[in-house]
C-alpha cells in the first residue's frame, strides 16, 4: 500500500518556479526554435507563399534536393569513448585563413524578398560567428553594402558569368576593390532550372499583386510592412527589371562559357578562386590541373537539373582524387551540424548553408541569422563531443558510414 500525506508548502515551492517571461515576442520566438527545421516553420508563418516558395523549392519533381537532405540521413556515425571532449575546437584554415566554424553562407538571390535586412544580416552575422559569408551576384545589396555591413568580415563573391562578358568582369573588379578575398564561380548554370514552384506563384521582380498574393498577404502583414517602408529592391549586379525571376535568369546567364573561360577570369581575380558546381570527378580533375583553390560539389541545391548527383555520396571519391591539390567543399541538403560534421569526416574542408540560412533571415532578421549560426555550430560542437573528438583534425572516415539507399543497377 502507498501511505499518502499532504505535502507541505516547502515542498511545493520548488515545484511551482515560472519561467520568466519574454517581452520580446522576436527574442521569444527565435527562443523556441531548437534546430533548423523550426527556423523553417517559424519562416514560413511569416514569408507570403512566393518569396517563402522560392527559398524552399528546387526544381521539376524537387528529387535532387530530397536525395540530398536523405542521403545525409543515411549515414551511422561511429563514437569512440572514454575520451576527454571537455573542450573541442570547431575551427581551422579554410583558403588560407581560420574559420571558426566549418561552414559559410551560401550565395543567395534575390535575398531582400525573404526578408528587408537581406544579406547585410547574414553578412554581419557572418562576421560576428567568424565564418565566410557569399553574396551572389543575383544578391539585392550591392557590393559595396555588404562590405561596409561587414568591413571586418571575411567576404566571397559569387560570379555567373553573363553574356555581357565586361559587365560580369566589372563585377569581379568591384568585389576585389570592395575587399572581398574569393571568388566564387558557379558553372552548373548553362540555363535556368525549371523552377515550377514560380513559376505556378507568378514570382516576379518586383512582386506582382494578384488577388492571390494580396489573400496570402493579409495574416502576413510584418513582411509587407517591412517591404514597403524600406528602400526598394535593388540588385548588386543590375540596375532593374520588370518579369519573372525566370525570365531574368535566362536573359543573363551564357551558356557558352568553357574551361578556357574559366581559365580567362582565374587570370583576372587576384584572390582566391573556387568553383562552384561540380558534379563529376573527371571535371573535378581537371580543375584541380587547372589551378583553382577550391571547388564545391553542389547540384545547386537540386535547383537545376533534377536527378543530379548528390553531393555528399560524390565527396570520398573526389577527395581521393584531388584531395591532396585542392581544397573540397561541399552544400546542397545541409540542415544540421551533425550533416557538416559527416562530410568534414569524408574530406570536406568546408561547407556551405543556403536554405538553413535564409529559414532564419524570414523567422527573425538578423537575430534569426544569428540563431541559424548557433544551432549549427552547438551540433557540430555536440556530434564532435559525442564521437570523441575535440579538433576538426580528428574527424576521419572511419567515424562515418554512408547506408546505401541508391544502387546503380548492372
Amino acid at each position: 500500500m502507498v501511505k499518502r500525506r499532504f505535502p507541505r508548502p516547502s515542498e511545493l515551492a520548488p515545484l511551482m518556479k515560472f519561467k520568466k517571461a519574454t517581452l520580446d515576442a522576436k527574442k521569444r520566438r527565435l527562443q523556441s526554435a531548437l534546430t533548423i527545421h523550426d527556423l523553417r516553420a517559424i519562416a514560413q508563418r511569416r514569408t507570403p507563399k512566393a518569396p517563402f516558395d522560392y527559398t524552399e523549392g528546387a526544381a521539376e519533381a524537387e528529387i535532387s534536393l530530397g536525395r540530398a537532405r536523405q542521403a545525409f540521413e543515411d549515414i551511422q556515425f561511429h563514437p569512440a569513448i572514454l575520451r576527454d571532449v571537455s573542450r573541442v575546437d570547431t575551427g581551422w584554415d579554410v583558403l588560407g585563413s581560420r574559420v571558426e566554424l566549418p561552414f559559410g553562407i551560401a550565395p543567395t538571390g534575390f535575398t531582400r524578398m525573404m526578408q528587408t535586412e537581406g544579406e547585410e544580416a547574414g553578412a554581419s552575422a557572418a562576421a560576428a560567428a567568424g565564418i565566410p559569408f557569399s553574396l551572389s551576384t543575383m544578391g539585392t545589396t550591392s557590393i559595396e553594402d555588404v562590405r561596409a555591413s561587414a568591413p571586418e568580415g571575411r567576404n566571397w563573391f559569387q560570379l555567373y558569368m553573363w553574356k555581357d562578358r565586361e559587365k560580369s568582369m566589372q563585377l569581379v573588379d568591384r568585389a576585389a576593390q570592395a575587399g572581398f578575398d574569393t571568388l566564387l564561380v558557379t558553372v552548373d548554370v548553362p540555363v535556368a532550372g525549371a523552377r515550377l514552384r514560380d513559376k505556378r506563384n507568378g514570382f516576379s521582380i518586383p512582386p506582382a499583386l494578384t488577388l492571390g498574393t494580396i489573400a496570402n498577404a493579409i495574416p502576413r502583414p510584418w513582411w509587407w510592412w517591412d517591404f514597403l517602408t524600406t528602400e526598394p529592391l535593388a540588385f548588386a549586379s543590375l540596375s532593374s527589371w520588370d518579369g519573372t525571376v525566370a525570365e531574368l535568369l535566362d536573359s543573363m546567364f551564357d551558356p557558352t562559357v568553357t574551361y578556357e573561360d574559366l581559365a580567362w577570369i582565374k587570370e583576372q581575380w587576384p584572390g582566391k578562386l573556387v568553383v562552384k558546381g561540380v558534379q563529376t570527378v573527371d571535371d573535378a580533375r581537371r580543375l584541380a590541373d587547372l589551378g583553382v583553390d577550391g571547388i564545391t560539389l553542389s547540384n545547386h541545391g537540386g535547383r537545376q537539373l533534377d536527378r543530379a548527383p548528390i553531393p555528399f555520396h560524390l565527396l570520398p571519391e573526389v577527395v581521393r582524387e584531388v584531395g591532396n591539390d585542392t581544397e573540397v567543399h561541399l552544400d546542397t541538403g545541409i540542415m544540421t551540424g551533425a550533416d557538416i560534421v559527416a562530410s568534414v569526416a569524408l574530406g570536406a574542408r568546408f561547407t556551405l548553408i543556403g536554405r538553413a540560412y535564409l529559414y532564419g533571415l524570414m523567422a527573425g532578421g538578423r537575430e534569426g541569422v544569428d540563431r541559424a549560426i548557433e544551432i549549427l555550430g552547438s551540433e557540430i560542437a555536440r556530434t564532435m563531443r559525442l564521437l570523441g573528438v575535440t579538433s576538426l583534425e580528428e574527424l576521419e572516415p572511419g567515424h562515418v558510414t554512408q547506408l546505401q539507399r541508391l544502387i546503380p543497377r548492372g
